[in-house]
């Protein structure tokens, strides 16, 4: 079985979507692929909550109790390894990854992004594309490597920035968006897993 390990800090609108398309789609079944776990670092994140409704196992591995960057990452990979994990996607995951741990999933980790990479990485990203006059926003799913929001592109989505947008009315279009590609691009790389 491909077992798929989603992480979340947050609402977990993506990783919501990412589960029903598996269920939907048939991933089990189509990829012999199943979402294996939802892991967030926050013990309160509402996405906990959506992923035990969708039956799926949730664990949290709370950053706040670690010293370091790399303690905590250390005990990330350890849960996560537990569930042998062919792809494990960020999603909405706040935190950023130490060298080791991206090397340690390298080719095996996915991140998605709400900009039209390689612009505005990082946070704030609508509000920057609105200030910079940009005419087009979007997202950006990427494979994760050691530099910030620059692994290689795997799928884009484009959104036109309207008269009158705000960062917020725009990222709720982008995320429209995310919620279709980021399960697109999961699926069409199951079958090479």
């Amino acid at each position: 079985m491909k077992n798929i390990v989603i992480l979340i800090s947050g609402g977990g609108s993506n990783m919501a979507a990412i589960a029903r398309t598996a269920q939907r789609d048939g991933w089990r079944k189509a990829y012999d692929a199943q979402v294996a776990a939802v892991i967030s670092n926050r013990p309160d994140a509402k996405g906990l909550a959506l992923a035990r409704e969708s039956l799926i196992a949730t664990e949290v591995v709370d950053h706040t109790a670690f010293d370091s960057r790399e303690a905590f990452d250390a005990e990330l990979a350890a849960v996560i390894d537990r569930r042998n994990p062919s792809l494990v996607v960020l999603a909405g995951f706040m935190r950023i990854l130490t060298p080791g741990f991206v090397e340690r999933y390298r080719g095996r980790l996915l991140n998605i992004h709400p900009s039209l990479l390689p612009a505005f990485p990082g946070l704030h990203t609508h509000q920057r594309a609105l200030d910079a006059g940009c005419k087009v926003g979007g997202a950006t799913v990427h494979q994760v490597t050691s530099d910030l929001d620059h692994g290689p592109i795997l799928e884009q989505a484009v959104v036109p920035v309207l008269p009158g947008d705000t960062a917020e009315t725009l990222a709720a279009r982008v995320l429209t968006q995310e919620h279709l590609i980021y399960p697109q691009t999961i699926a069409r790389l199951l079958p090479t897993l």
